[in-house]
């Protein structure tokens, strides 16, 4: 959709873009972050290897929990695989992803722009919003994947509007794969905010690790729907 610039969505998320609303978002997040680091503050001091074993065994139990979903590629954004292409047949016929028949066109449209799996953005979509999108948190996130108003006003798009919103929402989360190079660390500063991942190196919170682990399950539960 056409902005007062004349830009469209995609012709909208320019790098420049992209890093502000990256810093955008970590200014609505710094709430949350103050309230971890708060917690963090208030826990006994363990030495430095004792936290790097919690870390990695953290880790493991993640990757173990998930690893159904581990060996997903995710092709870069201007390249997707060639089943995704318009017109093309795919190598098999999969199960069909539960999506309300009146967003299928935005989340096909979004996962061929963007290279990533459409099991992936439907999980998103289940976890942000249950596919409401009329959805709105307390935090002001909005539509079917969720846009922080910052994040919306940043790519001119409607979060209401379901088309726009799964296209900006699937391009942001594949900025973040760009930017964390992991999926767990993507969807976890999707959830969290990127500042705070890049601080702590994963999962800044409990809360944000559940949300990682129930959209990996059910991206690989869902994973070749169609």
């Amino acid at each position: 959709m056409a902005g007062r610039t004349g830009r469209t969505l995609a012709d909208s998320f320019t790098s420049d873009t992209a890093l502000a609303t990256l810093t955008e978002l970590d200014l609505r997040f710094a709430q949350s972050r103050r309230r971890a680091a708060s917690r963090r503050a208030r826990e006994p001091k363990s030495p430095p290897g004792r936290r790097t074993a919690r870390s990695v065994g953290l880790a493991a139990a993640l990757f173990v929990a998930t690893a159904a979903f581990a060996g997903v590629q995710i092709p870069a954004e201007a390249s997707p695989p060639p089943s995704m292409h318009a017109g093309a047949k795919r190598p098999f016929a999969g199960p069909r992803c539960p999506v309300p028949s009146r967003f299928r066109a935005a989340f096909t449209a979004a996962s061929r722009r963007t290279g990533l799996p459409l099991s992936l953005l439907v999980a998103v979509a289940y976890e942000e919003s249950r596919m409401d999108p009329a959805a709105r948190s307390a935090a002001g996130a909005q539509g079917l994947l969720q846009l922080m108003p910052e994040t919306a006003r940043a790519l001119e798009a409607d979060p209401f509007v379901p088309a726009a919103n799964v296209l900006a929402g699937a391009r942001y989360l594949r900025r973040l794969l760009g930017r964390f190079g992991r999926l767990d660390l993507a969807l976890a500063a999707y959830n969290a905010g990127p500042t705070a991942v890049a601080n702590e190196g994963g999962a800044p919170t409990l809360q944000t690790l559940t949300y990682v682990a129930k959209v990996e399950a059910r991206a690989a539960a869902l994973s070749g729907c169609i």
